[in-house]
């Protein structure tokens, strides 16, 4: 048997328990100080409040202050923060992890220099710890379309474990693989959570067409802008692969899981497609994030404004092309600059000139 402990006790951390602990492992979920009462629900009732499932037996649930307790002898230990949070999780992580664990990250993301250089959330956290005990702890990711109410009742998903050591990626593959939960792995880390991170940016654009339909009062029309959400769509692959190849990573891993299939599932619904609506609409974002989605975490919206940023930088120095990530570009204008939302079409598929 296994121990993981993961600290944040957010929904799909939370789902992550489910198949684990279905293989027979122990999940000793902490949370953080955001996550009191989730916690407190799950210690007196079993029940995760925001899942609405109750956990599994093996599954036990630990407050901040007891999280030496929960991580002494974990063989697995698991970042469950959103990105908001990464800085906050490596300061954690100085005094919770141990040589010899295995590190599985949930947190999508990237930070930037001024000069524009690009950072993964992972490289974020071993930036904040001893540089011997980064080397002593094993770096692995999850990435693919994976919807956290899906996983915890069974809906089949695919992911892939990302890492740098085959041997320890079959070993925390096995312990989550299931009949509906399906693992892939693969050594190419940079690619695939650079994939994992930028597709987010487009998923806020995916809710602009419902917006536009909603302004002209077309909501209920039999034509529904697909053509326009599809072309979207297919400009946002181009980019996802064009920053997996720019990070390092294997041009085609953005052609998978961890990019368009992710992008895929990212874009069907939630918090940033709804802002992209309301953008859809003729709202300014300013007004959408201070008013419409005041305190909503947009995690998409995040990227954009720390990627876009750093595209205008690269762009300064001559790294990349002006004519590089134009959508990016272009929903940055939009996030931070309150554009309006004129589609700059013809930037679009230069390939195709």
């Amino acid at each position: 048997m296994a121990i993981m402990a993961v600290l944040g006790s957010g929904i799909m951390a939370t789902a992550l328990s489910f198949p684990m602990s279905e293989n027979g492992h122990e999940v000793r979920l902490v949370g953080t100080h955001l996550d009191r009462e989730i916690i407190d629900s799950i210690q007196k009732t079993g029940i995760h409040p925001n899942l609405g499932l109750k956990v599994n037996p093996g599954v036990s649930a630990y407050q901040l202050e007891d999280a030496p307790t929960a991580f002494a002898g974990a063989d697995v230990v698991m970042c469950g923060v959103n990105s908001f949070g990464i800085e906050w999780i490596a300061e954690q992580f100085k005094t919770l992890l141990r040589p010899g664990q295995k590190l599985l990250c949930i947190t999508k993301g990237m930070r930037a220099d001024a000069d524009g250089t690009l950072h993964l959330l992972p490289e974020i956290i071993q930036n904040a710890l001893p540089k011997e005990l980064v080397e002593q702890v094993s770096w692995n990711a999850v990435v693919g379309p994976s919807i956290a109410g899906e996983v915890a009742v069974h809906h089949d998903t695919a992911v892939v474990f990302c890492g740098h050591n085959q041997d320890d990626l079959e070993y925390l593959a096995d312990l989550f693989r299931t009949d509906y939960y399906h693992v892939w792995t693969s050594l190419d880390f940079v690619g695939h959570e650079t994939g994992a991170a930028t597709k987010n940016i487009y998923a806020f654009a995916a809710g602009f067409a419902a917006g536009l339909l909603k302004a002209q009062g077309k909501e209920n029309d039999r034509y529904v802008m697909y053509n326009y959400g599809s072309a979207i769509f297919a400009q946002g692959q181009k980019e996802v692969r064009q920053f997996v190849t720019f990070m390092g990573g294997i041009p085609e891993t953005a052609d998978g899981l961890g990019g368009v299939g992710d992008m895929f599932v990212t874009s069907m619904g939630g918090r940033n497609v709804k802002a992209g609506t309301f953008v859809g609409q003729g709202i300014p974002f300013s007004q959408v994030r201070s008013v419409h989605m005041k305190g909503v975490t947009l995690e998409g919206v995040a990227a954009i404004s720390v990627i876009g940023k750093a595209l205008r930088a690269l762009t300064s120095r001559g790294v990349i092309q002006e004519s590089d990530f134009p959508l990016c570009r272009f929903l940055y204008s939009v996030v931070e600059e309150d554009a309006p939302l004129k589609m700059p079409w013809d930037k679009f598929f230069a390939d195709l000139r």
